[in-house]
């Protein structure tokens, strides 16, 4: 009992959740938490820049307290950051490439959750303005909200819901979209991130975005694949999995229109769109900050490793492969 502080806030129907869907025992938290801890000294190649109680949790929680995928989530969490140094190394709500990709409603995030308590992330294509964000800034923008958004508790246990919109989507957007950047993407969110996504919706997408999906199927889990949904224009199938009381209109919702700046608006504070350096943030990435300078001196060179291997492994290599589902994904990095 002396752990259940680990669980404070946390209301008797989500505790119960957390036992039933993901076997979280508040009487053995702690053991399972010291058990992760234990396996970081398999892995002396990388820096855990965190390793606290509430912390490791989390990637528990993403795992269904197996603790050995636990603890392989939360060592490719900070290998991940190791490898792309450079999309740290600001990380936080005030750099300007973020802050831009904010302002113009990168990620939006809805106010209320849905009928499973999961937060709603949403994302219109089409506003993506290519000579303003580039896509990186956009998925540093991404991962930066989640990691504020994870910091509830609630959520790491009903997880979010991610919809994106590709309405007016043109081919030429859609021609920046190259496999090494959506491989950036996919490792970053499905295999190095502890949150639970219980669904990708797209929503009308025209077909050169059905072609691109079916050549990054193979870097896909079987159990991400399960929950991505390629709606096209049929909003019913949308509100048979999302109820249409928490939808903004655009889905067919009955809430008013996303206004785009709500989300910017929480993480800049009210004065976010005074494009001066910002001092308020609410998410203070100390431990982001730390990582570079230390890890800048022994793992410069990592990064172009990486790069190449990229190639190696041949993004297109799967391409033939098409729809066999039994592709093993490359980004198992086991």
């Amino acid at each position: 009992a002396e752990m259940t502080h680990l669980q404070a806030g946390l209301s008797p129907e989500t505790i119960e959740k957390a036992r039933l869907e993901l076997n979280e025992n508040p009487d053995i938290l702690h053991q399972d938490i010291q058990q992760v801890r234990d396996m970081i000294i398999t892995r002396p190649d990388i820096g855990f820049l965190r390793t606290d109680d509430a912390f490791i949790l989390r990637f528990l929680r993403a795992r269904k307290f197996h603790q050995t995928e636990a603890f392989r989530l939360l060592a490719q969490y900070f290998q991940y950051r190791q490898l792309n140094l450079d999309m740290f190394k600001n990380f936080k709500a005030d750099d300007p490439g973020i802050k831009r990709a904010l302002t113009d409603g990168f990620p939006g995030v809805l106010e209320n959750r849905d009928h499973c308590g999961r937060k709603i992330l949403l994302l219109f294509a089409a506003n993506w303005d290519q000579s303003r964000n580039s896509f990186i800034d956009i998925l540093r923008a991404i991962l930066l909200s989640l990691e504020v958004l994870i910091e509830d508790q609630e959520l790491q246990i009903n997880g979010f819901i991610l919809i994106i919109d590709w309405s007016n989507f043109s081919f030429k957007q859609a021609s920046k979209l190259t496999p090494s950047i959506l491989k950036l993407a996919i490792e970053g969110l499905q295999d190095s991130f502890p949150a639970r996504f219980g669904g990708v919706h797209f929503v009308n997408q025209p077909w050169y975005i059905h072609a691109l999906y079916t050549l990054i199927k193979p870097f896909l889990k079987d159990k991400t694949r399960k929950r991505i949904f390629l709606h096209g224009n049929n909003l019913n199938s949308l509100h048979q999995l999302i109820h249409p009381e928490c939808l903004p209109s655009e889905f067919g919702g009955t809430l008013p229109p996303y206004d785009m700046g709500t989300w910017a608006r929480t993480l800049l504070g009210p004065d976010y769109s005074d494009e001066n350096e910002y001092t308020h943030t609410s998410y203070n990435a100390m431990h982001v900050k730390h990582a570079s300078s230390n890890l800048e001196r022994e793992a410069s060179p990592k990064p172009m490793k990486r790069s190449q291997s990229v190639v190696e492994a041949g993004t297109l290599k799967h391409d033939d492969q098409g729809e066999s589902e039994n592709t093993q994904p490359l980004l198992a990095l086991d």
